[in-house]
């Protein structure tokens, strides 16, 4: 779990966008691969050249928190993908939509450095990010 403040730390550390690439790659290649039952049109997201897909599970030691799964086809968006999993699990519904993805974004960059298709999909990934955290809460709140 990362903070957005840890997230722009990391990225300082990095000296050019070569560096900061790489990082989000190898942060990609480092998730767990998806479960073939949660690769879902419910948890694919639209939007996105790439074949993405993310889904919210419930913490196991917080039920009121969620953690998130997901996996990618392209080296980079499943970087930030990684990334956005990072940021968003470990947190509560509320905290998640709460969380200001579009600010972090700006200082990290990374619209300056992706194409507008890609900096349009990761957008897309964020708000069904939001949007399942939503649903999520909307559940436990009505179960």
């Amino acid at each position: 779990m990362l903070t957005p403040q840890e997230v722009i730390d990391n990225f300082e550390l990095l000296s050019d966008w070569e560096s900061r690439y790489a990082y989000l790659v190898d942060l990609g290649e480092q998730l767990p691969p998806l479960d073939e039952a949660l690769r879902t049109e419910e948890n694919r997201v639209k939007g996105c050249m790439s074949q993405v897909w993310v889904c919210p599970q419930p913490d196991p030691h917080d039920p009121a928190k969620l953690n998130y799964v997901g996996d990618c086809d392209t080296a980079i968006i499943k970087g930030v993908l990684a990334l956005l999993i990072e940021l968003f699990s470990g947190h509560t519904p509320r905290q998640i939509t709460d969380l200001d993805v579009d600010s972090l974004f700006e200082t990290l960059q990374l619209a300056e450095h992706l194409s507008p298709n890609r900096h349009f999909g990761i957008y897309a990934l964020v708000e069904l990010m939001k949007e399942q955290a939503l649903a999520e809460d909307t559940a436990a709140s009505a179960g």
